[in-house]
């Protein structure tokens, strides 16, 4: 989706106020002020605070899909487990500076159980990750790589929430740990 550079602004602007603040608590007037727009230009631009809000994660599953092959194409061993426990090196790479934890879980929680546009955004990204470390794990030829794909992928989920929301600072250490077992 090519977008004008005002529409690149809201999104630019909105990505920040929906992860630092919250879906729901960020009103399309902060928004266009922020990007130094006008609510006009948002509603002309994207029709609706939800469709934004899609945009928002579209943007923020590529970016992070992009973070995790450019970690595996040029900081990854090509075979063996460690391959798919670099998955896992990425995301704590990747949560240095991600101190509210996982943009999907947490639009979920806000916007879950309706007809929301990134609902399907949300879903694909949890997809996405799930069928990643499935075909990681068969491409390095771990046994009952579909079992394990997933059980890893759960580390992953869980590691994120226990970084965060419990204030443990080692869950990504520990859930790499434990999918190394997992691996072995």
């Amino acid at each position: 989706m090519t977008l004008t550079p005002a529409a690149e602004r809201i999104v630019d602007a909105a990505s920040e106020l929906f992860y630092r603040r919250g879906i729901r608590a960020v009103g399309v007037d902060l928004i266009a002020d922020s990007a130094g727009t006008t609510k006009k230009t948002l509603y002309d631009r994207f029709g609706s605070k939800d469709a934004l809000v899609a945009v928002y994660l579209e943007r923020r599953a590529q970016r992070w899909q992009a973070f995790v092959q450019a970690h595996l194409d040029t900081r990854a061993p090509r075979q063996g487990p460690e391959r798919v426990l670099a998955v896992l090196d990425a995301l704590a790479e990747w949560m240095g500076d991600q101190d509210r934890g996982c943009a999907f879980v947490n639009a979920y929680a806000e916007v879950g159980g309706t007809d929301h546009p990134g609902l399907a955004v949300i879903r694909a990204e949890k997809a996405w990750m799930r069928d990643l470390y499935v075909r990681l794990c068969r491409e390095v030829g771990v046994e009952d790589a579909e079992a394990t794909g997933r059980a890893v992928h759960l580390l992953h989920e869980g590691a994120i929430v226990t970084a965060t929301a419990a204030g443990e600072p080692g869950a990504l250490a520990f859930a790499r740990g434990v999918a190394a077992r997992l691996l072995a």
